[in-house]
């Protein structure tokens, strides 16, 4: 069951909301003010928040923005006695789903509930369970870290409405995936998804290939040509690297933009198209404008709805429930059985700054699978220039950080002499780890360090595996797995 925290700090209001969820099967709980709205949203687990704008000690506007911080993927909607569209704009900028006013029709707030919490059951589907948005052709966009959740919230608002979109982000980040996200979760999924390369077409061709051409318009206009504009009628119009266009193609562009028509090269007849642009680039278009390199109107009007993709290297949570797509993908199409990646090979992915981002992952994943000939991914089917970069292997990086000599000679162990009568011991760090020398078995060590460290984890957020995930900077999948293989009841940490 969903549940909804209801906040106001009308006692009849917010008693009689709580009375109608209840009986539509929703678990409700209440909060008098926004200070203990943010304090219950940091303590709970909650689907979906209902806040008055107006209320002491914090209002409805504050708190949102506390508990969008908290967790993105609350659904938030808020309550207003009058219309007020100043307070209506900032709770929808910082990431209301609506607004509703005062007073409140029990059918309407149902209604709007239910319809809140199908967009809410995709950001979660998307960012934990399964951390992926489904595309054609067995495609599909991975992503459960914070920044990700964002991105995908963003697309699950926007593919309902037709207003332009511009997609900014380095190369191999996925703009164009996202693209397809915007166009196959929108009412035009049915219709085409056409791409154009904008940095790829000749320059005296570029206006044909957006609107087509008529016979003998130009040398080598044989026959009649179809524009992408009018190819994409009733679809979506992906236009990518748009920051490379000329100055002559960005003004015919943004006629067709603001009049929704064009003029075929060598034609006198104007062409009605209705198809919703979706543009992107990894270029800085703010100085390029400054430079006069890009049409200041162009960039508003392509830049009314944008997103912007973080670099692989900002969302390192991603990077493992990313690895698991391409080991799937990749044991399909190579009809291999890989199940998994050994930890040395691991730890110098996780090292890896990752300049090229997503494509760069996925052409590493494909060259292990090529070169692998184990049930598991290891550190020599790596590309050889990624293994040099990442230096040391891990094993003499960790023998260092605990003042082991990994020479070949006979030396002391952490300081322990492993001489005729002496017994090696344990070592406990700081936070109360404890190393048992006496095993020398590292993989034995590590995983006594990793199910102390899920444990701590759990403790400090009351056993809620949302919350610990999140803190302690472990995908949801990689934590449920790790709880299973150890044994840990995460309700034995619940306070």
């Amino acid at each position: 069951m969903f549940r909804v925290l209801v906040v106001d700090d009308e006692a009849d209001l917010r008693l009689s909301v709580a009375s109608a969820l209840s009986e539509n099967h929703y678990l409700v709980d209440q909060a008098v003010d926004g200070e203990e709205a943010v304090n219950k949203v940091h303590a709970g687990d909650y689907d979906l928040v209902l806040l008055d704008v107006n209320m002491p000690r914090k209002t409805g506007i504050e708190a949102l923005r506390e508990i969008k911080e908290f967790d993105p993927s609350i659904i938030a909607i808020v309550l207003t006695a009058f219309s007020n569209v100043r307070d209506a704009v900032e709770a929808t900028k910082l990431g209301a789903y609506n607004y509703l006013e005062k007073p409140i029709k029990a059918d309407n707030l149902v209604y709007m509930i239910d319809k809140a919490l199908k967009a809410h059951n995709m950001v979660k589907t998307m960012s934990f369970s399964a951390p992926r948005i489904q595309l054609p052709g067995n495609t599909e966009f991975v992503g459960q870290s914070s920044e990700m959740k964002k991105v995908f919230g963003v697309i699950e608002k926007l593919s309902q409405v037709d207003t332009a979109v511009l997609i900014r982000g380095e190369s191999g980040t996925g703009k164009e995936l996202v693209a397809q996200a915007l166009h196959f979760n929108s009412p035009r999924k049915d219709n085409r998804f056409v791409t154009i390369n904008c940095s790829a077409i000749p320059e005296n061709l570029i206006e044909s290939e957006f609107f087509g051409h008529e016979k003998g318009a130009f040398t080598g206009a044989d026959s009649r040509k179809i524009g992408k504009f009018q190819y994409a009628d009733g679809g979506t119009l992906f236009l990518d690297e748009i920051g490379d266009i000329t100055a002559g193609m960005q003004v015919k562009l943004l006629r067709a933009l603001q009049e929704k028509r064009f003029t075929p090269v060598g034609s006198n007849r104007e062409i009605e198209v209705n198809v919703r642009i979706v543009a992107a680039t990894n270029r800085n278009l703010e100085e390029m404008i400054k430079k006069n390199e890009f049409r200041e109107d162009l960039f508003y009007r392509l830049n009314v709805l944008p997103i912007n993709l973080p670099p692989l290297r900002e969302r390192r949570n991603d990077l493992e429930a990313l690895i698991l797509y391409f080991v799937d993908r990749f044991n399909t199409q190579y009809r291999k059985k890989v199940s998994g990646i050994a930890d040395d090979a691991m730890e110098v992915l996780r090292g890896h700054n990752w300049p090229g981002n997503i494509r760069e992952l996925e052409n590493v994943m494909e060259h292990a699978f090529v070169i692998e000939n184990s049930d598991r991914l290891s550190l020599g089917s790596l590309p050889e220039a990624l293994v040099r970069s990442a230096g040391r292997p891990a094993a003499a990086r960790l023998a260092e950080n605990m003042d082991i000599d990994d020479s070949d000679g006979d030396e002391p162990v952490a300081g322990i002499s492993l001489g005729a009568g002496i017994v090696p011991g344990a070592v406990v760090d700081s936070r109360g780890f404890r190393l048992d020398i006496s095993k020398l078995d590292f993989q034995a060590n590590k995983e006594e360090f990793e199910k102390q460290f899920l444990i701590s984890a759990l403790k400090a957020f009351n056993g809620r595996i949302n919350q610990t995930a999140l803190h302690a900077n472990i995908p949801k999948k990689t934590l449920l797995r790790k709880l299973e293989k150890y044994g840990i009841n995460a309700r034995d940490y619940t306070m």
